[in-house]
């Protein structure tokens, strides 16, 4: 089955964003509320919600085309970049002058050892 999608161009129709993730360590819980604070230790992004399933079927080979809308702003940049270098077709992206590019941002923070990553 998964031969023959690789034979056909697929078509991926939806709410595209760009999903940034925050990485860092907690080394303390806040004096003000009990929540961890995280040290910034570094930042990525990857295409997400309808992007990242036209990454996923890319990555499997088969052709893909994305259709969406982002806004005009540097995420939408970031996303197309992305997106091109991960060979997936996005010129179905309509920019929109009255909306922003959806980013998501995660969290992903570990407990601080105090010893240099």
């Amino acid at each position: 089955m998964l031969a023959a999608a690789t034979k056909t161009r697929v078509l991926v129709v939806g709410d595209v964003m760009l999903d940034q993730f925050i990485w860092g360590g907690v080394g303390r819980i806040s004096p003000e509320a009990p929540v961890p604070v995280v040290d910034f230790e570094r930042e990525s992004f990857m295409p997400g919600g309808a992007a990242n399933v036209a990454r996923n079927l890319t990555a499997l080979g088969v052709p893909t085309e994305l259709f969406g809308t982002v806004g005009h702003d540097p995420a939408a940049h970031q996303l197309k970049r992305l997106l091109r270098e991960q060979h997936i077709g996005c010129r179905g992206l309509l920019a929109s002058d009255s909306r922003t590019t959806s980013v998501k941002t995660r969290i992903v923070a570990h407990k601080a050892t105090g010893r240099p990553h």
